[in-house]
């Protein structure tokens, strides 16, 4: 039986140091309108103590490579929870690329076949691959997908809509983004 192909190792080190900081990549936007919906956006968002104490203690630093671009509605309502986490946690280290830089690292994250953003790759304090989060809450990519397999694409992005409008503080967000945290720290299975 013939091998499956397998794509060529990634430098994450090298991915990430390419990245840029959120404060640099936010003044490189081309949309001022989205710089400044994503920076307020931040500020909005509220966490509850007992995981601001999780985050503020992490014990090992977690590399986050965030797949994005400012002209993406996803990346204006997604970018700020992952930002927001990086506040509270002083080893929560984030770098943004967008997706065409370097090539051979969002080949890796489509969507369905699709160059769906942001998509956000964490990374153990050893550049290890922990998981990758994206475009949207695992809940709302299901419905986009059984909105496609119905013909109804339309219907689901309105339920997607009124998930996000029922969740105005990101928790489900946060959630899953927090997961992938606890991920990339761990010490054991």
């Amino acid at each position: 039986m013939p091998r499956p192909p397998q794509l060529e190792q990634v430098d994450w080190k090298a991915v990430f140091a390419s990245g840029l900081p959120f404060t640099r990549w936010i003044c490189e936007g081309e949309f001022p309108e989205h710089r400044s919906r994503m920076t307020a956006g931040i500020g909005t968002i509220a966490l509850a103590p007992e995981t601001e104490a999780e985050l503020a203690a992490l014990s090992r630093t977690v590399h986050v490579v965030a797949i994005a671009e400012d002209w993406c509605g996803d990346v204006v309502r997604h970018v700020p929870p992952l930002e927001r986490l990086a506040r509270s946690a002083p080893r929560l280290e984030i770098r943004y690329i967008p997706r065409d830089h370097p090539s051979n690292v969002f080949v890796r994250f489509l969507t369905n076949g699709g160059e769906a953003i942001p998509k956000f790759v964490f990374l153990s304090d050893n550049w290890v691959e922990c998981g990758n989060w994206g475009p949207m809450p695992a809940e709302h990519r299901r419905l986009i997908a059984r909105g496609k397999g119905a013909g109804d694409v339309a219907a689901a992005r309105k339920r997607v809509s009124a998930l996000y409008e029922a969740d105005p503080n990101c928790e489900t967000v946060i959630s899953e983004l927090l997961e992938l945290v606890r991920t990339a720290v761990c010490t054991r299975p």
